[in-house]
């Protein structure tokens, strides 16, 4: 069986980097990180330096898997050093590349753990999620952040919407394969054009996540086929005027006093600060967070790049901590007046 693991994940090493996408990140990225770009590059083109986080799952505990990652020399995620992290929330990071095989799906059974970025548990603990609350995962799938939320609190009511009806599909095995009968009665399922949210359920929620669709660099940069990734790199500067939609549509779908936190999974500043400034510039019942702690706490885990912005952080991936990318901006909506 292990040979079997390790032989698959050797022909998922084996991938070939697309020259046309590789190129294209050079230009933009050198410009926007300067000669940190030279790691970052390096660990992106390099699937033997990556790292996969293991969150546990509450509703099924693995209590032995638990104690065996503490043998192999894992530790949690920010280790009680952030004031909102919960308890019920437990992740465990291995300072080396260390592919723990994925569960598979199976009716009836709950998975004991998610594998995961790292850095993508950072948008949702910005959240600061509190029992009760009614939540929108407004671009929900494959689900791995839904999964996560619900780690953190049992919230009144919990809405993922996922537009894409094939992600859609993915997003709905996962809910089922980690999310006990009970709590799925607080879940709803969408298939809506997340920019239509807004008109549809104004002023209805506490908290927000807009995990958008962006340039995903990793996933990018493996494309197989290089007419394809072509074309994406041509509609790349569509992106903003998508995420900028997306997020004015959230704000509608937030009560006032409520939280939004916006996520990608790129290095990309055209669709992250800009985004954020542009909708922070445009919207005048919006305002930025200071999220500055929350890099703070975790600096032994995650190396950020400045974004300029208080209320954004910018993951990349580094030696020993692989983690990223993923942009996090954290905003709030003002109290009607």
């Amino acid at each position: 069986m292990l040979t079997r693991l390790k032989a698959k994940s050797e022909r998922k090493l084996a991938k070939q980097i697309c020259n046309v996408v590789l190129d294209h990140f050079e230009k933009q990225y050198s410009r926007e990180l300067g000669d940190a770009w030279n790691t970052v590059r390096d660990i992106l083109t390099s699937p033997s330096c990556w790292q996969y986080a293991v969150l546990l799952n509450r509703f099924n505990y693995p209590f032995e898997l638990e104690k065996d990652l503490r043998l192999k020399g894992y530790h949690s995620l920010f280790q009680g050093s952030l004031p909102y992290y919960p308890k019920s929330m437990k992740c465990y990071l291995s300072r080396t590349p260390h592919i723990m095989p994925s569960e598979r799906h199976q009716i009836g059974n709950l998975k004991k753990y998610y594998l995961l970025n790292a850095a993508s548990l950072l948008p949702v603990l910005a959240l600061e999620l509190r029992h009760g609350e009614k939540i929108l995962d407004l671009c929900a799938a494959p689900g791995g952040k839904s999964i996560a939320l619900l780690q953190c609190a049992y919230p009144g009511y919990l809405h993922c919407n996922e537009y894409d009806s094939l992600r859609l599909r993915w997003l709905r095995q996962t809910l089922e394969s980690f999310i006990p009968q009970p709590l799925v009665n607080v879940i709803k399922v969408s298939e809506l054009d997340g920019r239509e949210m807004g008109d549809a359920q104004p002023e209805t929620f506490d908290k927000v996540l807009v995990d958008a669709p962006c340039s995903n660099d990793r996933s990018w940069l493996f494309s197989s086929d290089s007419q394809k990734a072509a074309c994406r790199i041509s509609q790349r500067r569509n992106l903003p005027v998508l995420q900028i939609e997306l997020l004015r549509s959230a704000i509608k779908a937030l009560r006032p006093g409520g939280l939004l936190v916006y996520s990608t999974c790129t290095l990309s500043k055209a669709e992250n600060q800009d985004v954020i400034s542009e909708v922070l510039n445009s919207c005048n019942n919006i305002m930025p967070v200071d999220i500055k702690e929350m890099a703070r706490a975790c600096s032994q885990d995650f190396t950020f790049a400045p974004t300029g912005q208080e209320c954004g952080l910018l993951v990349i991936p580094d030696k020993g901590k692989a983690w990223g990318p993923m942009y996090v901006a954290k905003l709030k909506k003002s109290q009607t007046t």
